[in-house]
């Protein structure tokens, strides 16, 4: 479709269009995006909080290069996987990207699956506390006592809406969750009602995609995470390891599937447990996932199962578009 096209399509939006791709780990968000790439005049930028790490490639199921070729994704391979990216970050970094791809009269579609990312592009950020790493290593030295669940037990008490979203063994945000309170004296839940929200200036049209059935996913889950072994992804965290000063604290290797090869690797975990773990961890992701997208946003859900996915989104994308 022409710029010309598109700048006719534009007039039927008060505002600049753009498009949200949502789902969980392999509901197949990236082929419909191409699908959309191939119909219509969008730039791809990725909502992919793994994919953000250079030299992370199999275990993050990062599209190769001749894919990146013909489908360029903004943010991805931004920083070392020594380094942290932030949902503050990413909000940044998506508005200057949505606003350079409008600017050049194209739409843009925001793809992936890290739910906090889209919340803070569509809800603006909390003023909360900067980390502490004394008190984070206070939490983690209480974790390794008593166990995650306990912590999650905990933070249910001093803040019962952030716990209920969260798996008792997501330590990450657990951790973060606890400290905000401890640091603020408040909820993290309060604190995010209290925040400033601002919508950015596009008229969005947010579209889930949902199994219909979760254990199809489930296979796909696991067929995918075999495809990663295959492919490499222990040779890949050997070469991180050797390349980068890297530990398990790290966000980067607390991404799923790389934790899990890390633990295999040191015997912190039987090698012959890595691909269950690796799958159940995944699962647990979508689970989280699922859960992000089917109450925390107002989305025109899809069966991602549906074998006719890609031609049914395009409809109700032409239809947003004035195409």
């Amino acid at each position: 479709m022409c710029v010309i096209a598109f700048a006719a399509m534009r007039s039927t939006h008060r505002l600049p269009p753009a498009i949200l791709l949502m789902g969980p780990t392999a509901s197949g968000k990236t082929a419909v995006a191409m699908a959309l790439a191939d119909r219509f005049p969008v730039d791809l930028v990725s909502v992919d909080s793994a994919q953000v790490f250079r030299d992370m490639d199999i275990g993050t199921a990062k599209p190769n290069q001749a894919t990146l070729a013909r489908y360029p994704h903004r943010l991805v391979d931004l920083i070392s996987p020594e380094e942290s990216y932030s949902a503050a970050r990413f909000r940044a970094d998506a508005l200057a990207a949505m606003a350079e791809i409008t600017a050049a009269g194209k739409v843009p579609l925001l793809v992936g699956g890290t739910m906090l990312y889209f919340r803070s592009l569509l809800h603006g950020l909390a003023d909360l506390p900067q980390a502490d790493a004394a008190l984070r290593a206070q939490i983690d030295a209480e974790a390794a006592l008593v166990g995650w669940p306990a912590l999650h037990a905990k933070l249910a008490l001093f803040d019962p809406s952030t716990a209920a979203r969260l798996h008792p063994t997501d330590s990450q945000r657990i951790q973060r969750a606890l400290e905000i309170c401890r640091l603020s004296g408040r909820p993290m839940s309060e604190l995010l009602a209290a925040s400033d929200r601002q919508h950015p200036p596009c008229d969005f049209l947010s579209i889930g995609l949902l199994p219909s059935a979760r254990a199809v996913l489930h296979e796909r889950i696991a067929h995918r995470f075999d495809a990663m072994l295959l492919a490499g992804l222990d040779d890949e965290v050997r070469m991180l390891r050797d390349k980068y000063r890297l530990h398990l604290g790290l966000p980067s290797m607390r991404c799923v599937g790389y934790r899990q090869t890390w633990e295999a690797q040191d015997g912190t975990i039987p090698k012959m447990e890595l691909r269950d773990r690796g799958i159940f961890a995944t699962r647990q992701l979508a689970k989280r996932q699922i859960t992000w997208l089917t109450n925390s946003f107002t989305a025109e859900n899809y069966d991602c199962l549906d074998p006719a996915l890609a031609d049914k989104v395009a409809a109700r994308v032409a239809g947003f578009l004035g195409a």
